[in-house]
């Protein structure tokens, strides 16, 4: 008997989760990671964008079509990019509920199990995924919020041996986020070969035709793999990233990491009522695949001489691991505990629901839950931030605080996406990429220095950095204006001001 489309895909009741999901986590532009994602589709858009130091996120933007997908994006709709930004974020949560309603279909029976899992995820998708400094998925738009839907789609597509569609999926993946498919390769890799040694398979597999474009992608990865300890400003940037080394983490991470393979463990042996083979083969799957991962952050860890393959950051496939622990576990509930009694869904759920909101409202305290794209915001940075995109040149240079990203008002947005300015490196986002590209290394050490405690400078101290730096035109303050300069912005605790060209201010001081 043919089953519905619409019973195989409940996209009605997916969208409303959509909906749900994004009002229990949010959504803020430019928040965190979208500081070094946003900007360089916004500079394929409008190339006289970002004129300075834009090298410090565009050395990410020849290994992803992410950039180029929201410009072509912005062009064929002729939305503004802030609403192409936005629109995408909505299509991503979308396919991320739909591609784990796909996934669980092909690991439960029952409708019950497959709806509590979905509505599980759609609860607690802002979770951290153990020590790995990731979320589930962001409450705002990254190229990780287009990887993570294509792995569970993919993930799905194989658990149901339909090959054709695997190898579509990871070379459109690999173009988006080259780090994060090579996980999932990683794990398909573990359940082919698992498959191959349990029964004979007659069918060639075309996912393994998936590694091609990645061997050609292979030289446009970062450069510097060698054994030799970091130094200097690369070691700063490198061991700011803790959760990169797993001598730092503490017992409660390993507990993050372990007790979801040992549960994965039991899934697998467990024979559990109202599950399909793929629950089994992919819970198997785990957790090799956690091991490994483990086994490799121990390796990186265990000597500085591996310093420069730290950023390979293999403990991030418990990013995927998490997810799908998250979405089986779920499941289980549901098809134990919810049966005959449908108010267990909402039991499980709605606590979850709950939680996840208030960590966002703490998180983002100082802003609205769903920041929409508008000309300007009840949070004073961000409303800063938009003053100055629509009240300075183009081409304008800021210096900022180089450590604003942690001040509490920020609330983690950052100034280049929002603010659609170039700017100095600042410690914090520019460093995270630094520990990518350790070619970046002295750039970002000697701006971040150059404008710490850039908050507290007097005029005298500004003219000291035009004269290091003398493309910088203005300036965003966290407080007061400073004495003789000219600040035509002032409101609710930031100063935006213009500094003088250089030229002009040694002719006043010689005169």
């Amino acid at each position: 008997m043919r089953v519905s489309l619409s019973r195989r895909l409940p996209l009605l009741r997916l969208a409303a989760l959509t909906g749900a999901a994004l009002v229990i986590h949010g959504y803020h532009l430019g928040a965190e990671d979208g500081e070094i994602h946003i900007p360089s589709a916004k500079k394929l858009l409008d190339p006289a964008l970002y004129p300075y130091a834009s090298e410090f996120f565009t050395a990410h933007e020849h290994l992803s079509l992410f950039g180029p997908i929201l410009a072509w994006t912005a062009r064929l709709t002729h939305l503004p990019a802030d609403w192409t930004i936005f629109a995408w974020y909505l299509a991503t949560l979308f396919a991320t509920l739909l591609s784990s309603w796909l996934l669980v279909s092909v690991c439960f029976q029952s409708e019950r199990a497959k709806w509590c899992a979905v509505l599980v995820v759609t609860a607690v998708l802002t979770m951290p995924a153990t020590n790995t400094s990731l979320l589930l998925m962001d409450p705002y738009l990254t190229a990780r919020s287009l990887s993570t839907p294509l792995t569970l789609f993919a993930l799905g597509w194989f658990l149901e041996r339909k090959y054709v569609w695997v190898s579509v999926a990871i070379p459109v993946m690999a173009t988006i986020h080259p780090q994060m498919v090579a996980y999932l390769i990683f794990l398909v890799g573990v359940m082919w070969l698992v498959e191959r040694l349990k029964t004979p398979v007659q069918e060639p597999v075309p996912v393994m035709a998936s590694l091609t474009p990645l061997g050609l992608m292979a030289s446009a990865l970062p450069t510097g793999f060698h054994l030799a300890p970091a130094t200097g400003a690369y070691r700063e940037a490198l061991y700011s990233r803790d959760y990169y080394f797993l001598s730092n983490w503490s017992w409660y991470h390993w507990l993050g990491m372990l007790a979801p393979l040992a549960i994965l463990a039991w899934f697998w042996k467990g024979k559990l009522r109202g599950t399909k083979p793929g629950f089994e083969r992919l819970s198997f799957a785990m957790i090799p695949f956690g091991l490994l991962s483990i086994v490799a952050g121990l390796v990186f860890s265990s000597s500085h001489q591996l310093d420069m393959f730290a950023r390979l950051q293999p403990l991030r496939c418990f990013h995927l691991i998490t997810l799908v622990f998250v979405l089986l576990l779920a499941g289980v509930i549901g098809e134990y505990w919810a049966k005959g009694r449908p108010w267990v869904l909402a039991a499980v759920s709605l606590p979850l629901a709950a939680g996840l909101f208030y960590v966002a409202r703490d998180t983002y305290p100082h802003s609205p839950q769903i920041e929409f794209p508008a000309q300007s915001s009840s949070n004073p940075w961000v409303n800063t931030l938009l003053w100055v995109r629509r009240n300075t040149p183009d081409d304008a240079v800021f210096a900022v605080d180089s450590r604003y990203f942690k001040d509490d008002e920020t609330d983690l947005h950052g100034f280049r996406a929002v603010s659609e300015r170039s700017a100095l490196a600042d410690y914090y986002k520019d460093g995270g990429v630094v520990s990518l590209f350790p070619n970046l290394a002295d750039e970002w050490k000697q701006m971040s220095n150059a404008t710490y405690g850039l908050n507290h400078f007097s005029a005298d101290d500004f003219r000291r950095l035009q004269q290091q730096y003398p493309a910088v035109t203005w300036t965003a303050i966290h407080g007061a204006a400073p004495a003789g300069m000219d600040c035509p912005y002032q409101e609710r605790g930031y100063s935006v001001c213009r500094l003088q060209p250089l030229s002009a201010a040694l002719k006043v001081e010689t005169h």
